[in-house]
């Protein structure tokens, strides 16, 4: 599961920074800074793929995300989430 969660960890942070970047070059009227179809753009299919593995991947980090990571464990400490 620790393979699976770093995957889904990484996928959502490629994301979230692909997201960021084409809000703010809509903001900054620039021109479409979506990372993922710069790279991927001439494969659509594969494109596609990663938009929908980059959402399940969040869906399933909001879901099973507190019993996957250890820092959101309760701790002894009184630290725990």
């Amino acid at each position: 599961m620790k393979g699976l969660h770093i995957t889904e960890f990484i996928l959502v942070i490629v994301g979230g920074i692909n997201w960021g970047l084409v809000g703010l070059a809509g903001l900054m009227g620039a021109a479409d800074w979506n990372v993922v179809h710069m790279i991927l753009g001439s494969w659509p299919s594969v494109e596609s793929l990663v938009y929908v593995l980059v959402g399940l991947s969040a869906v399933h980090l909001m879901i099973a995300h507190k019993s996957a990571c250890r820092h959101c464990e309760v701790s002894g400490s009184g630290m725990g989430m």
